[in-house]
């Protein structure tokens, strides 16, 4: 069959598939996936912990789900900043002590958690934002830090941030392409 032939799509749909699919999914998220090489993200506690129970969002967001991430943690053990932010949040979510910072569009959340710092305080990646708290334990049967991840009013998982975990594409509005107008983009976004 001749390249030139209407029928004929395949280097081209290739190329054209690249442009309109993964090059804005790339523009969109503003970033890659996380790497160990001097990646923006990194683990909320040093090295890689023991992961105790893993991402498991409900199918309605009123239902009952694990909106993030138990890692293996000792009460007094240092947390850290997964990402350069400015906390949002410090104080008690149901009795529990917390923190959340802010990431631009993204927040993460950290529980339990004795912290000294400021809400509006920034934070580099891995600044220590405070302890693992000794009471009241997030999991039962032992000791442990509750990473979460948030876009909007969306858990996601949070090894998302490092390459890693679940990935899910969610829409994306008012990410004008060239040519677009605010208001007249849609898309999707890798989270």
């Amino acid at each position: 069959m001749d390249s030139a032939s209407p029928r004929y799509q395949g280097p081209r749909l290739l190329a054209v598939l690249t442009v309109l699919f993964v090059v804005p999914l790339a523009v969109a998220t503003g970033a890659t996936p996380a790497r160990t090489d001097g990646s923006p993200w990194r683990w909320p506690l040093a090295g890689e912990p023991r992961i105790i129970r893993d991402f498991a969002p409900p199918e309605q967001r009123w239902l009952p789900g694990h909106r993030g991430v138990d890692l293996a943690a000792e009460p007094g053990e240092r947390v850290l900043a997964a990402g350069r932010g400015r906390v949002a949040f410090v104080g008690r979510v149901a009795g529990t002590p917390a923190v959340t910072i802010r990431h631009g569009e993204l927040r993460t959340t950290y529980l339990p958690v004795r912290s000294g710092i400021e809400r509006g305080e920034r934070v580099g990646s891995g600044a220590p934002i405070g302890t693992v708290a000794t009471a009241p334990r997030h999991c039962d049967a032992r000791s442990c830090l509750h990473w979460g991840l948030i876009r909007g009013r969306t858990y996601l998982d949070p090894q998302t941030l490092l390459g890693r975990g679940e990935i899910r594409l969610l829409p994306v509005a008012d990410t004008p392409r060239i040519g677009q107008r605010p208001g007249q983009a849609r898309g999707w976004a890798r989270v």
